[in-house]
């Protein structure tokens, strides 16, 4: 079982030139990938994608690629003379800005050496050595990624096993107290029926019998507690099945959510009504966690 939410990052370096991965997943209703290259790093998006999609199936994946030249490299790249023109150019623009009565505070050096861009204008630092080098990362990048995955996919498993568990509880005592209730049910439908006899009313013995038929009918929960059951084996059989189970267990919060609702509905007594709510709330944290299991 993986989760959705993950992260992993990489570093490295070669010719004076640094870079950073960084992958993030949250959950998402598919495979949504976002990539963040830089210029000159196009031939990089087809192998993330391949690689990304034969790991996981779902969830909205982010993964940004951060390339700059280091300071050494920076610093040797630096040439005075080369700049000057540059320079010059600054100058003649503050000036023509001035002759059309416009202000503007003087540029510094430390101002135009930061602009985006500059630097690798003068040197493309995508080079095909460090590309080979950066590309050569995402198979660790995306093997870390899923570990990570993996990490969080246990733990939510336990919690979702211990919260299976519970659940199971639940409904066994929801039906230790389904059958006390219907005892005494029983009870208090005789004696109704023993006071209307004492009182000599006419009963239609007939229609009293359809109508005791209909009332133990409508407050029979025998399905709804045996179909809770199945949905409590369901869960812990997709728990340990590999491959993507998200959708499923979705699927099946969403039928125990159902009965839980039903039982509420036909519980005719306080205590088996509370049980059926301990279930619902029950059944909206295992929900909870379901969000974010691929």
């Amino acid at each position: 079982m993986q989760s959705m939410t993950g992260f992993a990052s990489a570093t490295g370096n070669l010719d004076r030139v640094e870079w950073v991965w960084e992958v993030r997943g949250v959950n998402a209703r598919g495979l949504d990938l976002r990539l963040r290259l830089p210029d000159g790093s196009d031939t990089l998006d087809s192998p993330i994608r391949k690689t990304l999609q034969a790991a996981i199936k779902r969830g909205a994946v982010t993964i940004g690629l951060r390339v700059n030249r280091s300071d050494a490299g920076l610093a040797a790249s630096l040439d005075a003379e080369s700049f000057k023109p540059l320079f010059s150019k600054f100058r003649e623009l503050e000036m023509a800005a001035l002759d059309v009565g416009l202000t503007i505070a003087p540029s510094s050096v430390a101002q135009i050496l930061g602009l985006r861009g500059l630097n690798e204008a003068r040197e493309d630092i995508m080079s095909d050595e460090v590309i080979k080098a950066v590309g050569a990362q995402i198979k660790g990048l995306v093997r870390d990624f899923v570990a990570a995955r993996e990490q969080e996919g246990k733990a939510i498993r336990d919690i979702l096993s211990a919260q299976i568990d519970e659940t199971n509880t639940l409904v066994r005592a929801a039906r230790e107290t389904a059958e006390a209730r219907a005892s005494g049910a029983g009870d208090r439908l005789r004696e109704k029926v023993a006071t209307l006899m004492d009182a000599q009313q006419i009963v239609d013995e007939a229609r009293l019998a359809q109508e005791l038929a209909q009332i133990a009918v409508k407050a029979d929960v025998t399905e709804e507690l045996d179909r809770l059951d199945a949905h409590v084996v369901a869960a812990r059989d997709l728990l340990v099945q590999s491959g993507p189970v998200g959708r499923k267990l979705d699927f099946l919060m969403q039928e125990f959510n159902r009965e839980a609702n039903t039982l509420c509905s036909k519980s005719g007594s306080t205590d088996l009504t509370g049980i059926g709510l301990d279930l619902k709330v029950l059944i909206d944290q295992m929900r909870e966690q379901v969000q974010n299991v691929e």
